[in-house]
C-alpha cells in the first residue's frame, strides 16, 4: 500500500511508519484503574467465590480457636481434668485448618487461571475489532505485552490478593479480639509495634503502584523492540545493522532492568520493617509476658495462647502485605488493560447517515466528491468523483502518494471520508455495518500479508467452507500450485511466520488465491503484481480477465502493462482525479498517463 495513509483519529497526525508508542509519559495523568474494574472478569466464577469465602471463613476460624484449644490443654496440667478429649480435639482443628487452607488455595487457584484466561479472550476479541487507525498509532509488541504480561499479572489479585487481604483481616481483628481477652497490657505493646509496620508497608505500596507500572511499561516496549527487529532480520543482517539493533534491544531491555531493580527496592525495604515491627513485639511480649506468669499475673497457658496469637497475627500481616504488593502490580497492569478495553471498537461505530434502499440500477460503487485529510488538515484526497458499472474492471493509476490505496482503504472503510459520500448500488457506506459491506468485497493488500500455519489456513482465510480440490484449483488459476505438488505435506505444507518460506511473489499469489476463493462481487487490488516475474504476471494478467467476467475489480497499479486492457482507467494526482478513460484514449489526453506510460516503455 502507499505510504499516503494515516490514521483518521481526531489526536493522530502519524503517517504510516510514524506510529506513536502510546506508554511512558504519554499515559500519565489518566484516572487509575480501580478493584471494581476487574468485577467484569470475576463474575464468571462469582460460585466459586462464594465457595471459597465460605471455605476461607472456615479456616480462618479453626486456626482462631487452635491457641484457645491450646491455652486450656496447657493450664489443666497437674489439674484432675482428663486430656486425652483436649488432645484429640486439638489435634482436630490443626487438621482441619490445614485441609481447609489447601482446599482454599486450590479453588483460588483455579479460579486465577480462569480469570486470567477470560481476561485474555476479552482483550484479543478488543484488539481484533480495533479501527485501523489505532494499530497505526501503536506499537503491536505493546500490545502483546498486555495479552502477555499484563493479564498474567491480574492472577495474583486473586491467588494472593483479595481473599488474602479478606481473609488476613478477619484473621487480624479476631486475634486482636482473643489476645485481648487473654491479657490487655501485651496486647497493647504488640499493637503499637504492628501498626508502626504497617503504616510504613502502606506508604511504600503507593511507590510500588507507580514502579511497578513503569516497569511494565518498559517491558512492553522492550518486546515492542524485539518484535520490530525480528520481524526485518533479514533487512537487519543485509544492512550490516545486527550490531546497532542489538544495542537498541539490549538497550529497552535495559531500561527494564532499572525499572525491575527500581521495583527490587522497594520490596526488599517491605519485609526488614515488617520483620523488625514483628521480631521486636515478640522479645518485647517475651520478656513482659514472662515477668508476668513469674510474679503470678498470668498464667503459662495464657502467655502460650498469647504468643501464638503474635504468630497468628504474623501470617495474616506477611500475607496483607504480600497481597497489597501483588495488587498494586495488579492495578498498574489493569490499568494498561482498561485503557486498550475503553477504546471504542470499529464494530461499535453507529451509522451515521440514514439507511436507504439499494438500487439495482446504480453503479456498485461511487465516489461522490470525497474528501480525506489527516487530523492535523493535511489533504490526502480532494473532490474525488467517479463511478464503477457492475461487473467492470477499473484500473486506478498514478504517481506514488498521489492517493490511491487511501481509496482502496476508504471503499473497505477502514478509514472514514471527511467530506462526501462513497456509495454502494447507490446506498451509502455509512449507512452500512462495516461487516455487511465487506461481506460484498475481497481485498489483496500490496504487502499481501501471509499468516503463519498452513497453506491451506492461509486459503480458508475468507472461505472456511472451501474444498481442497477449490483449494487447489484457485492456486492453479495463480499459478501456484507446484509449491503444493511438490511437498509431501501437499496443502498442510507450512509457510512459515510472515510466509518466510515463500517468496514475495508467491505470498503475492496466495493473497490473489485466497481473494478469488472468496467469490465475492468485489475484487480489490493494490499493486497486485508488485512481487512477480514477466511469467508469472502474464499469469495473473489471465486470472485477472477470467476473474472479471464474474464480478468488478478495482486495481491499483504502478505497473501499466497490468491494466492497460481495463475498461476503464483513473488518473489520479496530488489527491485528484486528473483524467479518465481507456488506455488508447489517455494516452492523447492525459499528458501525465502519456508520461508514466512512456517511462515503461509502453508508448
Amino acid at each position: 500500500m502507499d505510504d499516503e495513509i494515516a490514521p483518521d483519529r481526531p489526536t493522530s497526525g502519524a503517517r504510516r511508519g510514524e506510529k506513536r508508542v502510546l506508554i511512558g509519559e504519554s499515559w500519565r495523568g489518566k484516572p487509575k484503574a480501580k478493584l471494581r474494574e476487574l468485577w467484569p472478569f470475576l463474575r464468571d466464577h462469582k460460585g466459586t467465590l462464594v465457595v471459597v469465602a465460605i471455605v476461607s471463613l472456615i479456616a480462618t476460624a479453626l486456626a482462631l480457636v487452635q491457641p484457645l484449644s491450646l491455652q486450656r490443654l496447657v493450664n489443666s496440667l497437674g489439674q484432675d481434668i482428663p486430656l486425652t478429649g483436649l488432645l484429640w480435639l486439638l489435634i482436630a482443628i490443626t487438621l482441619g485448618a490445614a485441609i481447609f487452607g489447601a482446599l482454599q488455595d486450590y479453588l483460588l487457584r483455579r479460579t486465577a487461571e480462569g480469570v486470567v484466561l477470560g481476561t485474555r479472550r476479552s482483550l484479543v476479541s478488543h484488539l481484533l475489532r480495533l479501527p485501523i487507525a489505532e494499530y497505526d498509532a501503536r506499537q503491536v509488541g505493546d500490545l502483546i505485552s498486555r495479552v502477555g504480561a499484563d493479564t498474567t499479572l491480574l492472577r495474583s489479585v486473586v491467588t494472593s490478593g483479595l481473599f488474602n487481604i479478606v481473609s488476613s483481616i478477619l484473621m487480624f481483628f479476631g486475634a486482636i479480639a482473643l489476645m485481648a481477652l487473654v491479657d490487655v497490657v501485651l496486647l497493647a505493646i504488640t499493637l503499637t509495634s504492628v501498626l508502626i509496620g504497617v503504616g510504613s508497608v502502606m506508604a511504600i505500596g503507593v511507590l510500588m503502584r507507580q514502579g511497578s507500572r513503569r516497569a511494565q511499561e518498559a517491558v512492553g516496549a522492550m518486546t515492542a523492540s524485539v518484535e520490530r527487529t525480528l520481524g526485518a532480520i533479514r533487512t537487519i543482517r543485509a544492512s550490516g545493522a545486527t550490531e546497532r539493533e542489538t544495542e537498541r534491544v539490549v538497550g529497552a531491555a535495559t531500561e527494564a532492568y532499572r525499572a525491575g531493580i527500581q521495583m527490587a527496592r522497594l520490596q526488599a525495604l517491605i519485609q526488614p520493617i515488617m520483620s523488625v515491627c514483628i521480631q521486636g513485639a515478640f522479645i518485647i511480649v517475651l520478656g513482659v509476658g514472662g515477668y508476668r506468669v513469674a510474679t503470678g499475673a498470668m498464667m503459662l497457658g495464657d502467655l502460650i495462647a498469647f504468643l501464638l496469637y503474635v504468630f497468628l497475627l504474623v501470617v495474616p500481616l506477611g500475607q496483607a502485605v504480600g497481597a497489597f504488593t501483588a495488587i498494586q502490580a495488579a492495578l498498574a497492569a489493569l490499568d494498561r488493560i482498561m485503557e486498550v478495553m475503553k477504546l471504542r471498537p470499529e464494530a461499535d461505530d453507529a451509522p451515521t447517515v440514514a439507511a436507504t434502499a439499494a438500487s439495482d440500477d446504480a453503479p456498485i460503487l461511487a465516489f461522490d466528491d470525497v474528501t480525506f485529510a489527516y487530523a492535523d488538515g493535511r489533504p490526502v484526497l480532494s473532490g474525488i468523483s467517479l463511478s464503477v458499472p457492475r461487473g467492470s474492471r477499473i484500473a486506478i493509476v498514478g504517481p506514488s502518494g498521489a492517493g490511491k490505496s487511501t481509496m482502496l482503504a476508504l471503499i473497505e472503510r477502514f478509514y472514514e471520508p471527511t467530506g462526501g459520500a462513497i456509495l454502494f448500488k447507490g446506498r451509502d457506506v455509512r449507512s452500512m455495518s462495516r461487516e455487511e459491506l465487506r461481506s460484498h468485497m475481497a481485498y489483496v493488500e500490496q504487502e499481501a500479508p501471509v499468516l503463519a500455519g498452513s497453506i491451506a489456513d492461509n486459503l480458508r482465510l475468507g472461505a472456511p467452507a472451501a474444498t481442497d480440490r477449490m483449494l487447489m484449483d484457485a492456486l492453479r488459476r495463480v499459478g501456484l500450485e507446484s509449491i503444493v505438488e511438490r511437498s509431501p505435506l501437499g496443502l498442510d505444507a507450512a509457510v512459515g511466520d510472515d510466509g518466510v518460506l515463500l517468496s514475495g511473489g508467491q505470498r503475492q499469489r496466495l493473497a490473489w488465491a485466497r481473494a478469488l476463493l472468496a467469490d465475492t462481487e468485489i475484487l480489490l487490488l493494490d499493486e497486485p503484481t508488485s512481487s512477480v516475474d514477466s511469467r508469472t504476471e502474464q499469469i495473473l494478467q489471465e486470472a485477472l480477465r477470467e476473474t472479471a467476467r464474474h464480478r468488478t475489480v478495482i486495481v491499483v497499479a504502478h505497473r501499466l502493462a497490468t491494466v492497460a486492457d481495463s475498461d476503464q482507467i483513473i488518473v489520479v494526482e496530488a489527491g485528484k482525479v486528473v483524467a479518465t478513460g481507456t488506455h488508447a484514449e489517455l494516452l492523447v489526453s492525459s499528458p501525465l498517463y502519456r508520461e508514466l506510460a512512456s517511462h515503461q516503455l509502453l508508448v
